[in-house]
């Protein structure tokens, strides 16, 4: 914890199934309990825009955390061409996240009561998969989660088949030209939602397409990425910093 407190940004290593998985973390000074959340990684993996995401969400008083999804994945398995994608798993990115969210709820300078998650691109999908398949998440914010209708891995079901299990409100950014998820995408999970009665918010941004957050990328828009932000921020303030639990 002391080390926490003289550092804002550092790298954890959690224990998942046997094996190491690296975690940045970025904590607000002080001394907390913070209200925590998870950012789920894009396809880069947790590279210099999920960092700095992180870092955003911190300077904004929450304790933010990525862990490296892609973990399992090594050189070997990709010797014969195949890219990362062709090896994720859903039941590893669903044991990747408890992992993360029972290390927060076990961490003294952390409100447990009091966690998130975001993700982009394919970290999208996983808010998504985290918000019905973890009850502790009091709020998810997918940006541009494709695939959703579609298996990882060998699990029983799609993250859109998962829907009714989700237990918090959902904030759901899109891009306006994105083939994946597409425009016809957001409608079906839309109708869904409302079907089962789940809060959400859905915005689409104009012009924009898949990966319009991330400042690094050649998809990155502007516009669109100055307007989800404060959404976000607004979200999550409302539905992790609305009524502090007494510890």
């Amino acid at each position: 914890i002391l080390e926490v407190a003289k550092m804002p940004s550092f790298w954890e290593k959690l224990q998942v199934d046997g094996q190491e998985m690296e975690v940045y973390a970025s904590v607000p000074s002080g001394s907390g309990p913070f209200p925590a959340i998870v950012v789920a990684q894009h396809g880069g993996g947790v590279d210099q825009f999920i960092q700095t995401m992180c870092d955003r969400f911190a300077g904004e008083g929450y304790a933010a955390v990525a862990p490296s999804l892609d973990h399992r994945i090594t050189a070997a398995m990709l010797a014969d061409g195949s890219r990362p994608a062709d090896h994720r798993s859903d039941p590893h990115i669903i044991a990747d996240i408890n992992a993360t969210v029972d290390w927060l709820r076990n961490h003294t300078s952390i409100d447990g009561e009091r966690i998130g998650i975001t993700g982009f691109c394919m970290g999208g999908r996983v808010a998504w998969l985290a918000a019905a398949t973890n009850p502790h998440f009091k709020a998810a914010v997918p940006h541009y989660g494709g695939n959703i209708f579609v298996k990882w891995g060998n699990p029983e079901k799609t993250p859109f088949e998962l829907s009714s299990n989700i237990q918090c409100p959902i904030l759901f950014h899109f891009g306006e030209i994105d083939a994946n998820p597409s425009q016809e995408d957001m409608k079906k999970l839309d109708a869904e939602l409302t079907r089962l009665g789940k809060q959400h918010q859905f915005y689409t941004y104009s012009g924009a397409d898949h990966g319009f957050m991330d400042f690094t990328g050649a998809r990155h828009h502007q516009e669109a990425a100055e307007a989800a932000w404060p959404r976000t921020l607004e979200f999550f303030a409302q539905h992790l910093k609305g009524a502090a639990v007494p510890r």
